[in-house]
């Protein structure tokens, strides 16, 4: 398999989700500015979308959107304690997550990222991100991971998102269960091998 990515994007989740499960994949990095590979080849040719992640897959067909590749992987290896097996509320319960982190959270960032308003509609937004966020830190105080007391692939995904709070100057740190979940996540081998391999951890 092969994991197009930028590194500390969306994406990342993606890649802890591969090391966590022991996965054999090489990785290819993609300028998300201008579109291309490392080597020049543009992104573009391989997606219409232009985003990552992007997984190709041992037959070669490629699947994109985040949570589905996660949802891929897990499946692939079947690792039921990350994603747990069709039919149960267990899975359920980790992709209602997963929808919720990408339609209330991981789009809450994207007009902050890019600037695309003035200061005092970026306030409003940061205002209505922190909200999304204090519900998330609520949730985990009664249990240490988004599903019950097991990492998913909803864990991944809100451990990356957290990661951006600082770049949008989002300050986060009274959210003191999120800092906690963190903290947990980010400890993990899988999720400190990612790190390192995308270059965001010396």
């Amino acid at each position: 398999m092969r994991l197009f990515y930028s590194p500390g994007a969306c994406s990342l989740a993606s890649h802890i989700v591969l090391r966590e499960t022991g996965a054999t994949f090489s990785l290819v990095r993609v300028n998300t500015s201008t579109h291309t590979l490392d080597d020049g080849s543009d992104f573009y040719a391989l997606t219409a979308k232009g985003q990552v992640p992007l997984l190709e897959s041992d037959s070669g067909d490629l699947i994109s959107e985040g949570p589905i590749v996660m949802q891929y992987i897990a499946d692939r290896a079947n690792a039921t304690e990350l994603l747990p097996p069709v039919g149960t509320i267990a899975r359920l319960r980790v992709l209602e997550w997963c929808n919720h982190l990408t339609s209330e959270i991981h789009k809450s960032f994207t007009p902050i990222f890019h600037n695309v308003v003035d200061a005092q509609a970026t306030q409003v937004l940061k205002d209505l991100l922190k909200k999304k966020l204090g519900f998330l830190d609520q949730q985990l105080s009664a249990r240490p991971y988004l599903a019950g007391n097991a990492f998913t692939i909803a864990d991944a995904y809100l451990f990356v998102l957290l990661n951006w709070a600082p770049f949008v100057k989002l300050d986060i740190a009274d959210l003191k269960h999120l800092q906690s979940f963190q903290q947990r996540v980010g400890s993990r081998p899988a999720v400190q091998e990612a790190l390192v391999a995308e270059g965001l951890k010396a």
